[in-house]
């Protein structure tokens, strides 16, 4: 069912309080599904699509089947930033991510809305997520709702410092005054130097299990994925832990770097980076930095 049949549903009342930026590259006909899956959402959110730098037709594919879409064609690859390209896009006051693999459940949008305007200390929800036709529980589901960082009362679930950007909700003003997700880590656990920055500001970042996205990931091989998410924690820690902890990660790093390969590549890559790491280096504040390291010990 394409999006000129969404049915006879009424359009809700009032401008849409979420909208929903995907970011793709070189993946259009999984981005055609999902589109297709969002525009038949009964919160009817705008969207908004970041191209970030496909060779594949993505663009002039989106303008013909969703021209109702907001296309933002930047010329290269975001990556991750590209997600605060869509959002500054926007003029929702609450803003959902999708991948081109992921979607919202029916009613999940408005269920967010509704916490936010009730939770005005919540900066990010993250929520639960459903992967494949089969709806199995992603197992971050259970990690976040049992996170030792408990209920803080002002917020709508448990305190978390690590979610899916595929299934997460940001208060718009929250998430571009932080920054966004770094442009330094691209792809590849970026999501918690956004929590860190988001706590650090004073914002909530809580679970809401109630709030339900989808991923269908295609079940390709990623390759490089865990060579990046463990340089992205190494620059996480250079950009906002203590030095000497940033240290230690970095000789673990070394350490594992004379066996394992992809240990290796997250060191050599995070050599490289190094030098803008430092130059954009501030410490988190010490009640965030007792948070990671009370989750460093419960893992």
């Amino acid at each position: 069912m394409g999006p000129e049949e969404r049915g006879s549903e009424p359009p809700p009342a009032g401008p849409p309080r979420v909208g929903v930026v995907v970011i793709t590259r070189n993946r259009c006909t999984s981005l055609l599904r999902t589109l297709d899956r969002l525009a038949r959402l009964p919160e009817r959110p705008p969207v908004a699509v970041v191209d970030n730098g496909s060779t594949d037709g993505t663009a002039d594919a989106v303008r013909a089947r969703h021209p109702g879409v907001r296309l933002l064609t930047p010329g290269r690859n975001l990556a991750a930033a590209g997600r605060t390209y869509g959002a500054a896009s926007l003029a929702t006051p609450y803003v959902a991510f999708s991948d081109d693999d992921s979607w919202w459940e029916p009613g999940a949008l408005a269920r967010a809305a509704d916490l936010f305007d009730s939770h005005p200390r919540l900066g990010l929800l993250a929520a639960a997520t459903l992967v494949g036709p089969e709806r199995r529980p992603d197992p971050l589901n259970a990690a976040m709702s049992n996170s030792p960082l408990g209920r803080e009362p002002d917020l709508p679930g448990p305190s978390v410092l690590g979610f899916l950007a595929c299934a997460a909700v940001v208060r718009r003003t929250a998430f571009l005054e932080v920054g966004g997700f770094h442009p330094l880590l691209e792809i590849g656990g970026e999501e918690q130097l956004l929590a860190i920055d988001l706590q650090a500001r004073g914002w909530g970042v809580a679970h809401c299990p109630g709030v339900v996205a989808r991923h269908d990931p295609d079940g390709l091989p990623r390759p490089g994925r865990m060579a990046r998410m463990r340089r992205n924690a190494l620059l996480t820690a250079w950009l906002r832990r203590p030095l000497r902890r940033a240290l230690v990660q970095s000789a673990e790093v070394a350490l594992d770097a004379r066996k394992d390969p992809r240990a290796r590549s997250a060191l050599v890559d995070t050599a490289r980076r190094l030098p803008a790491a430092l130059a954009r280096r501030h410490r988190a504040p010490a009640r965030v930095e007792k948070r990671i390291r009370l989750l460093e010990t419960w893992s």
